[in-house]
């Protein structure tokens, strides 16, 4: 029984210390040199050039941006801790294809979905269960594959190195904020200057 309890521990902060994941988790990652040089995070550039899916309120005048891949569990910890926000916030979920083909087919699908909400949450249940996500059709319209290579682009251009990789508005300081990482609702909150519900 101790070993168990030592074991679990264990796993609880292995997962703490690695909450995202990165472009070098995947196997088709790019040689340093052939990245773009770093331009400077803008909420102004990622609402024109990103494609994504909005959910939560839709009133909000504060937006959170979330660039995730749909293989990442890590994304799906933070889908999860975010849920409880969405009555507060807007937030627009950005498919990037970083990990592996599955990626950009599921995130293809998410995109292009009648309730991208409610098939975002069956696909991290599936996902963080071990069952690898919601089946993706083989044939991706080409204007949405060319979309979420573009969204992969343009978080590679800010020097991100992980997935979920969140940028918005601190809403007590102002500033605009960004960090990867999976983390709890009430450390999500805090980040974005809100009131845990």
């Amino acid at each position: 029984m101790m070993f168990r309890t030592l074991l679990a521990s264990l796993l609880v902060i292995a997962t703490l210390l690695v909450s995202a994941c990165s472009q070098q988790d995947s196997s088709k990652s790019e040689p340093a040199t052939a990245k773009a040089a770093k331009q400077a995070i803008s909420l102004e550039t990622i609402a024109a050039q990103a494609k994504g899916f909005t959910v939560g309120s839709m009133m909000s005048t504060n937006t959170v941006y979330v660039f995730f891949d749909a293989q990442c569990p890590h994304c799906g910890h933070l889908w999860e801790s975010a849920l409880p926000l969405q009555k507060k916030l807007k937030f627009v979920w950005i498919p990037v294809g970083w990990i592996n083909a599955s990626s950009v087919a599921q995130g293809a699908a998410l995109l292009t979905a009648a309730n991208p909400g409610a098939l975002m949450s069956e696909h991290e249940a599936s996902l963080l269960a071990k069952k690898g996500g919601i089946s993706a059709p083989s044939s991706i319209p080409p204007e949405i594959e060319q979309a979420i290579k573009a969204n992969t682009q343009l978080l590679g251009s800010f020097g991100a190195e992980a997935v979920p990789f969140i940028v918005a508005r601190d809403l007590k300081s102002g500033q605009t904020v960004s960090r990867d990482g999976a983390m709890s609702t009430q450390a999500l909150a805090s980040f974005l200057g809100i009131e845990a519900p």
